[in-house]
């Protein structure tokens, strides 16, 4: 499970245009956000997520270092395993957040976070729907091995 932040502040990309056209994008910067949570099964390829006002204690429960609490149940049946600061190798979901920034969010510009919201909802569902695409960006080799050893 991991957190990713999408919000109004643009994200400028190279993209492709016939020549001699030169390709205008707008820019902005606006510090309104939301948070994607997503959990992930890269082997089946499945996963679950969910769009969020704010990161907090009640919103968010994957264990990264800004963000421990006490106040956080975990089951009794469950066992936290913290993953290594800085990552995202370690960690599938941080492919999901690549993938939807790079084919949702790139030279994009929001009029409200309502437009967030809507693109970043689309572009999750895309990927949560397509069990062999969510599968090819997140079952690395470590992973689909790994497993026959548990």
């Amino acid at each position: 499970m991991d957190e990713g932040r999408f919000g109004r502040i643009s994200v400028l990309r190279s993209c492709w245009a016939p020549e001699p056209v030169r390709p205008k994008v707008w820019r902005q910067v606006v510090r309104e956000s939301l948070y994607a949570f997503a959990a992930i099964a890269p082997v089946e390829g499945e996963g679950t997520a969910m769009i969020e006002p704010k990161c907090n204690t009640p919103a968010m429960a994957d264990g990264a270092g800004w963000h421990k609490s006490k106040q956080l149940p975990v089951p009794e049946r469950l066992r936290l395993e913290l993953l290594p600061a800085y990552t995202p190798e370690c960690n599938p979901t941080e492919h999901v957040w690549d993938e939807t920034r790079e084919k949702g969010f790139a030279n994009q510009f929001f009029a409200d976070l309502a437009g967030v919201e809507v693109r970043l909802e689309t572009e999750l569902l895309l990927l949560l729907y397509d069990p062999a695409r969510l599968r090819k960006l997140t079952c690395f080799p470590w992973i689909s091995t790994g497993l026959l050893y548990l």
